[in-house]
């Protein structure tokens, strides 16, 4: 017996009316990738309003990396909401405040004092870096990369890349935001190795602080360790060193995103650890509360200090329930064996993808770190013609199926995978085959001459 239980069509009648009214009550740029309402969750399993019993591959977009509903945070969350619901950090203290921030200051890679300022977004927590960098240098510049996804304020979509989906009718934009290339090694130029590249992504880089901006001029450079909504990308090793480096020499406030890729999504507890780099600030939000929202900022306390009091923080920033969720989320997911588990989750994805790819043309390339996984869809594997349309079919037929999985990437051709990180084998490896089924009915109609 499997854990998907189809009892209705998807979506089912229930889930037709809800989502009707839904589309009736807000407006259409609020969209929703899946036509389904959910009625209940745990773990990695979903059940729907017209008991309808699925798997989640999508994680709440990378939130849920202890999964639906574990009993450790609804526990706390009942035994905080009789106490407290609400204060305003602004206007006095408690104690789940207090530990959270310590315990970013513990868990955040580097070895100096730290501080840590507690948020509600990842979009907030990311424009909260860079009016700390700001304020502590002195200086206005920002340097991001293309493909890079920072959150929807007009902040952080100045800082954001992929203008169609994200940007198109909001601007202008902030000011003094300077993008520059991001090494994506499948999509790099034919006939060019990827050392090759890395070297001209590193020029470009090292060019631009020539002939855009000067680096005496710029307060942080930011990036994402494993880029997210940009097709899970790794930034490559080297890339990432010069980066550290040019911040060393030029004064420069290295920040990391790590609001999708961190808390144990790579197997480690933040990317960045893969690479043995340490950035000045690492902004991160998402799975940090087990769903609930919150976000923070934690870095070098010279850094964190340079904005004057009052000048961060917010009504809801830090609340009550959200923290005893987040301390419950952090000391699960710090734990070896729970990182060790991310591990083999990817490793296992990765395995099946992989094989996949060997059977499938409409699989361009796979790629991630640990269960943070993506696999991209090309129309032609030559060309890597990005397969749009089609990816989006996969992820209808995999619903069909009783499979939650969402798409990701510059061109909208790749198909992310955030699954709870507490799925068993034998969810994953059911979702897997859904996907492969999904993945081989629509690469068939695309080998099938019309």
């Amino acid at each position: 017996m499997g854990t998907i239980k189809l009892l209705t069509e998807l979506p089912g009648p229930n889930s037709q009316a809800l989502v009707a009214r839904r589309e009736a009550a807000t407006p259409r740029g609020a969209s929703k990738l899946t036509p389904i309402a959910i009625e209940q969750a745990s773990g990695a399993v979903l059940t729907d309003v017209d008991g309808n019993v699925l798997i989640d591959l999508a994680g709440g977009i990378g939130v849920l990396a202890v999964g639906h509903c574990p009993p450790t945070v609804v526990n706390a969350i009942h035994d905080q909401v009789e106490k407290l619901i609400h204060l305003c950090a602004i206007v006095g203290t408690y104690e789940s405040y207090v530990r959270v921030a310590e315990l970013m200051n513990e868990v955040t890679p580097g070895d100096f004092a730290k501080k840590t300022v507690l948020l509600n977004s990842g979009a907030e927590a990311l424009e909260s870096c860079v009016k700390i960098s700001r304020s502590y240098t002195g200086r206005s510049a920002i340097v991001v990369f293309e493909g890079a996804y920072h959150g929807r304020t007009n902040m952080t979509l100045s800082m954001t890349s992929k203008y169609g989906l994200f940007k198109k009718g909001f601007g202008p934009f902030a000011p003094e935001i300077y993008r520059l290339p991001f090494p994506n090694l499948y999509r790099r130029p034919a006939g060019m190795s990827e050392e090759e590249y890395i070297d001209d992504c590193i020029a470009r880089l090292e060019n631009a602080f020539i002939a855009q901006v000067d680096p005496s001029a710029v307060a942080a450079i930011v990036i994402e360790p494993v880029q997210g909504e940009g097709g899970f990308i790794p930034t490559p090793l080297r890339f990432l060193q010069r980066i550290r480096e040019l911040c060393d020499e030029h004064g420069i406030v290295m920040v990391c995103d790590e609001v999708q890729c961190g808390f144990g999504r790579t197997g480690r507890l933040f990317a960045v650890e893969h690479y043995g780099i340490v950035p000045d600030l690492i902004a991160t939000a998402k799975s940090i509360a087990a769903g609930m929202p919150l976000a923070a900022v934690t870095g070098k306390a010279e850094i964190m200090d340079g904005p004057h009091p009052g000048g961060l923080g917010g009504t809801y920033s830090g609340n009550p329930l959200a923290c005893v969720a987040a301390i419950e989320a952090i000391n699960m997911i710090r734990q070896p064996e729970f990182l060790q588990r991310a591990q083999q989750v990817g490793d296992r994805i990765r395995e099946y993808l992989l094989a996949l790819q060997a059977e499938v043309p409409l699989i361009g390339d796979v790629r991630g770190l640990g269960a943070m996984v993506l696999m991209e869809l090309v129309t032609d594997p030559e060309t890597k013609t990005p397969a749009a349309q089609e990816t989006l079919e996969v992820t209808l037929e995999a619903l069909k199926r009783g499979v939650i999985c969402i798409r990701a990437g510059l061109y909208s051709n790749g198909i992310r995978f955030l699954p709870p990180l507490n799925i068993s084998d034998d969810e994953l490896d059911e979702a897997l085959a859904v996907i492969g089924e999904a993945v081989r009915v629509v690469g068939a109609k695309l080998q099938t001459p019309v």
